[in-house]
């Protein structure tokens, strides 16, 4: 008779729906799963919020909405071993201090793939929960303004999570705060405010992503140990942007990247001790307006085997001594002017940058909106031809690559 209520409480939840009224409550679906057992819902609309307190799998296979009405977060999970596949999560409640979401993840080894997630204010929200793998998912927030969006993807002192395959669009940011080793794999982030943001969040991968379209590519605040190898960063044109931010980071590897048609490529601050430096390899900046811009004293990051092509300014920096001191290194620069006579594919003088015009574009922002013009390369070519006063050495790659 105790298992007849709930079912009795199904059926009529069901032909009220068919008939117009009121969703049945997925709740109701849930409590009467038992451990370990598949829930395996008919095609249609339910409503949220659901709590799932025991490892179940619901399985909507691409047919099953569930609707929060607006009001908190549409489904939470807070036991360990669940997995959630082919559901359709939508219409969140708007607080952001309650974090409303599409997806809570308060419980460890959930398998979260499939789901199609939009019109809520974050989309997967991470809390205290390890081992999750979250996968080839596609998330929307609400079609606010860039800063009253929640993120598609929030991880808060959560470790050895997999988020992988996911297209994440249309959010504010994906955000890891105080969250370690954790990978973020395959994924496409587009049309966003900060693609990725790390916050106090070490040991952590990334690899093999996409970001388009966004304000800002990937921002690294005090996270060290980092690894981003591999990624797409396209298409950031604001001017206050940056492709990829490192600041007060530690042995943060660079690694094989395409940065293309960016406002800055990379912006990075000085070492301030000697192992806060970063490393950047066989990274591809092309088409940005600043490929590079170092802000600080004095350099000390190495810099190997890189590739700057059609960049308006290679290198930038807040003072002549910001760059110098990074360990330049067989990196291939579209403007270097020396020859390789004995074809050995490095060339026969150093690759030196010097202070000329591009002072303009550090002490007056609006210069920019001049770049590649007539006027700036007027300006530049007669500081070159002949000069007020003796330009300042900013870099020098005693081994270019010529090939």
């Amino acid at each position: 008779m105790k298992r007849l209520w709930p079912m009795l409480w199904l059926l009529a939840g069901c032909l009220l729906s068919t008939s117009g009224y009121a969703l049945p409550p997925l709740q109701l679906f849930v409590d009467i799963t038992p451990p370990g057992g598949v829930l395996t819902l008919p095609a249609g609309r339910y409503a949220g919020p659901a709590v799932i307190r025991r490892p179940i799998t619901i399985d909507g296979r691409g047919e099953v909405t569930v609707d929060g009405e607006g009001s908190g977060t549409v489904l939470t999970v807070q036991a360990d071993g669940v997995t959630l596949r082919g559901l359709h999560l939508t219409n969140s409640g708007h607080s952001h201090d309650q974090v409303d979401a599409a997806l809570l993840l308060a419980a460890d080894d959930a398998l979260v793939e499939d789901n199609r997630i939009d019109d809520v204010l974050f989309g997967i929200h991470i809390r205290q929960s390890n081992g999750n793998a979250v996968r080839n998912n596609r998330i929307e927030s609400r079609g606010d303004a860039p800063s009253l969006r929640g993120e598609g993807i929030r991880l808060w002192y959560s470790s050895d999570n997999l988020l992988e395959g996911n297209h994440i669009s249309g959010v504010r940011d994906v955000l890891f705060t105080n969250s370690t080793d954790n990978r973020f794999v395959g994924n496409t982030i587009e049309n966003s405010r900060i693609g990725m943001e790390l916050i106090f969040s070490h040991n952590n991968e990334i690899e093999n992503n996409t970001l388009a379209g966004n304000t800002s590519g990937i921002v690294l605040i005090y996270s060290n140990e980092v690894i981003i190898r591999n990624n797409r960063l396209l298409n950031m044109p604001d001017a206050t942007s940056s492709a990829l931010a490192v600041k007060g980071s530690s042995q943060v590897r660079l690694e094989a990247n395409d940065i293309v048609r960016c406002a800055v490529g990379l912006t990075a601050n000085s070492p301030t001790h000697p192992e806060n430096i970063l490393y950047l390899n066989d990274n591809h900046f092309a088409y940005n307006d600043v490929a590079m811009y170092f802000y600080g004293e004095k350099g000390g990051h190495i810099i190997h085997g890189n590739r700057f092509t059609g960049n308006i300014i290679p290198v930038a920096v807040s003072a002549a001594t910001s760059a110098r001191g990074n360990d330049w290194r067989d990196n291939a620069w579209d403007t270097y002017e020396g020859f390789d006579r004995d074809r050995d594919g490095t060339g026969d003088t150093p690759h030196n940058i010097y202070l000329y015009s591009d002072r303009l574009w550090m002490d007056r922002p609006m210069a920019r909106f001049f770049r590649a013009s007539p006027v700036l390369e007027m300006v530049d070519f007669i500081e070159r031809l002949a000069p007020f006063s003796t330009p300042e050495l900013i870099l020098s790659d005693p081994s270019p690559r010529t090939h």
